[in-house]
């Protein structure tokens, strides 16, 4: 995949997490950042950065319980590391740093 389409998706998919965490059951504070990064900060201070990273064309994310990376497969982000959507990750490591159990789900095109 190239470049340019890389970023295209990666930004599509980045633009969708962030509705679906404005949308979620948690207290928030995200921050769009220049060059696809998304900054999500939470109550107690902590953070997740979720960003596309062009070089590996990978959509990385960084948590308290660690780093991660996702490749698009079909319609969907996956973990090379064990299979894991990226949804599902996100719900997880949302949920560990919320306090509070947080299902998220990519939604519609």
């Amino acid at each position: 995949m190239d470049e340019i389409v890389f970023n295209a998706l990666a930004d599509a998919e980045l633009a969708r997490v962030e509705e679906v965490l404005e949308e979620c059951d948690a207290e928030l504070d995200i921050e769009c950042k220049p060059g696809g990064v998304l900054e999500v900060e939470f109550e107690n201070g902590s953070k997740v950065i979720i960003n596309r990273h062009t070089a590996a064309r990978e959509i990385w994310v960084a948590a308290k319980s660690g780093g991660f990376h996702f490749s698009p497969q079909a319609s969907a982000w996956v973990s090379g590391r064990d299979g894991s959507e990226l949804y599902a990750l996100l719900s997880r490591v949302v949920s560990e740093q919320a306090g509070k159990q947080v299902m998220l789900a990519r939604g519609d095109d």
